[in-house]
C-alpha cells in the first residue's frame, strides 16, 4: 500500500505515517508544476495549489474518524461560509480566524475563495497566494498534530516556510497558524479558564495538556495583536472533569464568548445546541445569546448525524452567524428527517429554545390557556437524596421503604431517609432522568419516545438519582391518571420541545400544563383543547412514537 492509498483508508495512525514519510512530496507534485509555470489566468478554480487533493478529500476522510475531536467536513465548513457577504471574497484587506484549527479546512476552503475573488485586483499568482497567507489568514491550532495537519492542508507543506510550502512569503515554519503549548492556571484543583480538573489535565511534556491557548488568556486580542473581519471555527466541545458519574463539562461557549470579546464584523461556529435550554454551566451562555439581536441566523441539526455523518452528539448541533452591525429577529432553520423549515424568530420568546419551527405555534396556544406549567410539581434532582449507585437492602425489615435504583428494586429502613419524607408517603409518579432516545436521536422511523420509565410511586416508595419525581398526588385514581397523561404524544410532544440534551429535569416540563387529573385525558381531548390544526396533529403524530399504558412498566 503507498502512501496516498494510507491515506485514503482514514485512519488517524495512517495519516502520521503520512506526514513523517512521504516528507510532502506526492501533494506536491502537481503544485510544483503549477507554480514553476505561473500561469495564473489559464488555472481554474479545481486546480489551484490548495485544491488538488480535492478528490479524494483526506479532510472529509477525517471528517469522520471519532467524536472525541470532531471534524469539519469541507461541504459544512462551505455551507457555513455561504453565510457571509459575497464581498468579503473580494477585500485583500479582509483577515480570517480559525482560533481551534483541526484539519484547516476552513482557512483552506477561505483561501480557495479569496483566490478567485482577488484574481483581478492582483493578478500575479504567486503574488496573490503570498498576500492571501500571510496577510489574510490566521489559525490557532488545538494540539501539535492538528498544527500541522492544518498547515499541510492551508499551505500544502506542514513547513510554512518549507521547500514545498505554495507559500514563499514566510520565514517561519508555523507561518500563521501557530500553535504554544500552554498550562493550565490552577486554583483549587479546577483551571480559572476552562474549569479542568487539575488531577487529570495536569500532564508531563510528553502529553497535551488540552488548554487551548485561545480560551486560557484574558486578552485574547494580544496572541495576534490585529482586529479581525470574520472568527470561524468548529472548537473542542467538553472536557471530564473527573466529577460524579463523569459527567463532561461544555468548553465551546467559551470559545465563542472569546471570539465576541474581539468585536469580529462576523462570527460563525458550529457547536452543540445542549446550550438551548441550559444546565452544566451553560445557563448564562444560554441567556446571553438568545437575548443578543446580532444572531443572525442559525441552522439547527436534531440529529447530529445529519450534519457529521457517524457521530452521536447529545442533543444536535447547530451553526450560527453573529453580525456586529446587525440588529434583529434571528433566520432559524431546523433540519430533522430530512427536511428543513425556516422561520424569522426572536430567539428570547422563550425561556429555552425552542428548536422546531413547527412547534411554536402549538406552544403558544397552549400558553394562551394561561396554565400552570407541569414544572411546579416536578422534583428537583435527587429527590429522596440516594446516589445512581444506590440498591438498598435485599430483606424487607419493619417499616421499611421500596427504593427503586435503575437495576430494580431494594429496601431502606425508614429512619435513613434524611430528604422528601412527606412526598415519600404520598402517590407520585417516578420518571427516568434519562430520556429515551440515545444522544436524542430519533428512531429509524424518525420518531421519539422521549420518556423511558413511567411509574406510579405509593406511599412508602422511594427512587434513586436515576429518576425525578411528579406530584404528589391526592389518591391512586389521580396518580393513574397523571400517568396516562405523560403517556400522550400530546405531553412528550411538549417535554420534547425543552430538551436538548439526554437528561431530563423540572425544567423541562415548562411548556407542559398541568390538567385536571380528577379525570383521564387522551391525546384527541387534549388536540381538541387547544384548537390543533390538522397540520400541527400531524406534526405531533410524526414526531412521537405511541407509549401504551398496557405496555409500560407495570404499577405492582
Amino acid at each position: 500500500m503507498n502512501a496516498n492509498q494510507e491515506a485514503e483508508g482514514f485512519p488517524l495512525l495512517a495519516l502520521i505515517r503520512v506526514h513523517s514519510r512521504i516528507k510532502e512530496e506526492p501533494l506536491m507534485n502537481t503544485n510544483e508544476r503549477e507554480m514553476k509555470n505561473r500561469k495564473a489566468d489559464s488555472i481554474s478554480v479545481d486546480s489551484r495549489p490548495f485544491a488538488d487533493s480535492y478528490n479524494p478529500d483526506v479532510l472529509s476522510c477525517l471528517a469522520n474518524l471519532s467524536s472525541d475531536e470532531v471534524f469539519t467536513p469541507p461541504q459544512l465548513a462551505n455551507q457555513m461560509l455561504d453565510l457571509l457577504p459575497q464581498e468579503l471574497w473580494s477585500d485583500p484587506q479582509a483577515r480570517f480566524l480559525d482560533p481551534a484549527c483541526k484539519t484547516g479546512v476552513f482557512l483552506r476552503e477561505i483561501a480557495r475563495r479569496l483566490d478567485q475573488g482577488l484574481a483581478a485586483q492582483i493578478p500575479d499568482r504567486q503574488e496573490r497566494i503570498n498576500h492571501i497567507m500571510k496577510h489574510q489568514l490566521f489559525g490557532i491550532a488545538i494540539t501539535e498534530l492538528t498544527g500541522l495537519m492544518s498547515r499541510r492542508s492551508l499551505y500544502c507543506s506542514k513547513i510554512a516556510n518549507g521547500k514545498y510550502s505554495v507559500c514563499t512569503a514566510f520565514d517561519n515554519p508555523q507561518g500563521n497558524i501557530r500553535f504554544r503549548r500552554i498550562a493550565h492556571t490552577w486554583e483549587d484543583g479546577r483551571c480559572v479558564f476552562c474549569g479542568a480538573n487539575q488531577e487529570n489535565y495536569e500532564r508531563g511534556e510528553e502529553l497535551e495538556t488540552h488548554a487551548y491557548e485561545f480560551i486560557h488568556t484574558e486578552k485574547p486580542e494580544k496572541i495576534f495583536n490585529m482586529k479581525f473581519d470574520v472568527i470561524i471555527g468548529n472548537p473542542p466541545y467538553q472536557l471530564e472533569t473527573g466529577g460524579f458519574g463523569r459527567q463532561a463539562k461544555p468548553i465551546y461557549h467559551f470559545f465563542v464568548q472569546q471570539a465576541q470579546k474581539l468585536n469580529p464584523r462576523y462570527l460563525i461556529m458550529i457547536i452543540p445546541s445542549r446550550w438551548f435550554a441550559g444546565g452544566m454551566g451553560l445557563d448564562t451562555f444560554r441567556k446571553a445569546m438568545l437575548r443578543d439581536r446580532r444572531i443572525n441566523c442559525i441552522v439547527d441539526f436534531t440529529n447530529a448525524k445529519d450534519c457529521f455523518q457517524g457521530i452521536s452528539i447529545s442533543g444536535g448541533v447547530n451553526y450560527f452567524l453573529w453580525a456586529r452591525d446587525y440588529n434583529g429577529p434571528c433566520k432559524f432553520t431546523s433540519i430533522h428527517d430530512g427536511k428543513s423549515n425556516t422561520l424569522d424568530r426572536y430567539l428570547d420568546e422563550f425561556p429555552v429554545l425552542v428548536r422546531y419551527n413547527e412547534a411554536v405555534q402549538i406552544i403558544h396556544k397552549v400558553k394562551a390557556k394561561n396554565e400552570s406549567p407541569m414544572s411546579n410539581i416536578v422534583s428537583s434532582i435527587n429527590p429522596f437524596g440516594f446516589p445512581r449507585s444506590f440498591r438498598g437492602n435485599s430483606v424487607r425489615s419493619k417499616n421499611a421503604l421500596k427504593v427503586y435504583s435503575s437495576e430494580g428494586f431494594g429496601y431502606v429502613d425508614r429512619e435513613v431517609l434524611s430528604q422528601g419524607y412527606d412526598l415519600a408517603m404520598r402517590y407520585k409518579i417516578m420518571v427516568s432522568q434519562t430520556i429515551s432516545e440515545h444522544a436524542g436521536e430519533p428512531a429509524k422511523d424518525g420518531k421519539f419516545r422521549v420518556l423511558s420509565t413511567v411509574k406510579i410511586l405509593a406511599p412508602g416508595e422511594i427512587c434513586t438519582f436515576s429518576y425525578i419525581v411528579l406530584g404528589p398526588c391526592i389518591n391512586e385514581a389521580e396518580a393513574s391518571n397523571l400517568k396516562d397523561y405523560l403517556l400522550t404524544k400530546f405531553a412528550r410532544f411538549l417535554i420534547l420541545q425543552a430538551v436538548s440534551s439526554i437528561n431530563l429535569s423540572k425544567d423541562k416540563f415548562i411548556f407542559l400544563p398541568i390538567q385536571d387529573f380528577s379525570k383521564p385525558w387522551t391525546d384527541e381531548e387534549l388536540y381538541k383543547k387547544y384548537g390543533l390544526t390538522e397540520d400541527e396533529i400531524a406534526f405531533i403524530e410524526k414526531m412521537i412514537r405511541p407509549m401504551d399504558a398496557e405496555t409500560e412498566p407495570g404499577d405492582e
